[in-house]
């Protein structure tokens, strides 16, 4: 018998020579290797803090002659924002509807215009021409009221200097208000800044609100991680805030506007269209323009009237746009949630108006709201914090 076949053992194979490895750059040997992933240092966040707050107050001061159009821009696209999101929601593009409510926007702030910039002219060419006629009755006026006041009075007398010197002021005053508003309106650095602003600000107001949510979601990826929560929960606390009071307030000074300009042309008012605009404009700083607004239109019916009825009608306009504008339009429109105070509103637009002028005019609301809401944010960290909770030592 013949053996059996075996397969033949297998060769072992020779090793593959190795391959050639890629020569590798070598880096310089005075260059550091990259730092492992570390934490931030508290001096490095508060250098991060306090230099972006720099930058911002140092680009205001240098770029402040030109950064008003821009930022009235960046104004109507937040104001807009929402109208917008909502016509992307019924399918209608981000860049249509920007266009379509900035168009609209713009045409209808070019029909009031055309329609009220004649009418005030006029009503500043009335005001000019009647002004030594207000001056004159509203003399006569203070004469007998301080006449009747010394006669009240008596035995004590009244220098009859100070009695030309009120006199005197009040025309002063009446004089500067008419030229104050002839600059103001026919001027032509006026007309300048309304041309800039109704070139520039539409195109800029459009690109930002076509761009608006891309613009605010780059920055929140830009916003630190550690602290990235926090942030994002103070903006929407500081939208919230701001958005209710500027939408409210806008809305609060158009009807006021209107309801002041209309009534008081109605009981006779020469000058009541030009009166009720402003008073309705300047309104959003809260009292002040009310009342600035109620103590002009007296004076002018004192000048105009001169009885003591037609001032009254006048004084009733106001008094009761006061109480329709404190129980019927603010609880409606705002109700609880506006968190900014009158005072503080008052100090920021203010401080703004010294520090930027018409810039500064509109920065201070959302400057004001941002602060506020730190402050209420620090407010509660105080008083969760064993600064305030630590108990007080008792005994010995």
């Amino acid at each position: 018998m013949s053996a059996p076949l075996l397969p033949a053992p297998s060769q072992p194979l020779p090793p593959a020579p190795p391959r050639p490895e890629p020569p590798r750059a070598n880096p310089p040997a005075n260059l550091p290797r990259p730092p492992g992933p570390r934490s931030a240092t508290r001096a490095q966040r508060l250098g991060l803090i306090f230099g972006v707050l720099a930058a911002l107050v140092f680009a205001l001061w240098f770029f402040s002659g030109i950064l008003t159009p821009f930022v009235l821009a960046v104004c109507v696209a937040y104001f807009l924002d929402p109208l917008a999101a909502r016509l992307a929601r019924i399918g209608v593009p981000r860049w249509l509807g920007a266009g379509l409510l900035v168009a609209g926007l713009m045409a209808f702030a070019l029909i009031c215009l055309l329609l009220l910039y004649p009418l005030l002219i006029s009503q500043i060419g009335v005001l000019l021409a009647r002004l030594p006629v207000y001056v004159t009755t509203i003399g006569a006026r203070v004469q007998e009221a301080l006449a009747a006041l010394e006669k009240a009075m008596e035995p004590m007398v009244l220098d009859p200097r100070l009695t030309d010197l009120a006199v005197s002021q009040v025309g002063s005053i009446l004089v500067w208000l008419g030229t104050s508003a002839t600059r103001l309106i026919g001027g032509g650095y006026a007309l300048f800044n309304v041309f800039t602003f109704a070139v520039v600000t539409p195109v800029v107001a459009f690109y930002l609100l076509r761009d608006w949510p891309r613009l605010i979601g780059r920055l929140e990826t830009w916003l630190p991680r550690r602290n990235a929560a926090v942030l994002r929960q103070l903006a929407h606390d500081t939208d919230r805030v701001l958005s209710a009071w500027l939408r409210g307030q806008l809305i609060c000074c158009g009807l006021l506007a209107v309801y002041y300009a209309l009534v008081l042309s109605a009981v006779g008012l020469e000058l009541g269209l030009l009166v009720g605009l402003l008073a309705g404009i300047f309104t959003f700083i809260p009292y002040v323009g009310s009342l600035t607004g109620m103590a002009t239109a007296i004076l002018l019916a004192i000048g105009q009237f001169g009885s003591l009825r037609g001032v009254a009608m006048v004084a009733g306009v106001f008094l009761i746009g006061q109480i329709v504008e404190g129980y019927i339009i603010y609880p409606r429109l705002l109700g609880d949630r506006v968190e900014l105070h009158a005072v503080w509103v008052i100090f920021a637009l203010f401080a703004g108006g010294v520090a930027f002028g018409f810039l500064g005019v509109l920065l201070a609301v959302p400057i004001a709201a941002a602060i506020g809401v730190l402050a209420r944010y620090w407010l509660r960290r105080y008083l969760e914090s064993p600064l305030y909770l630590d108990p007080p030592r008792t005994g010995g």
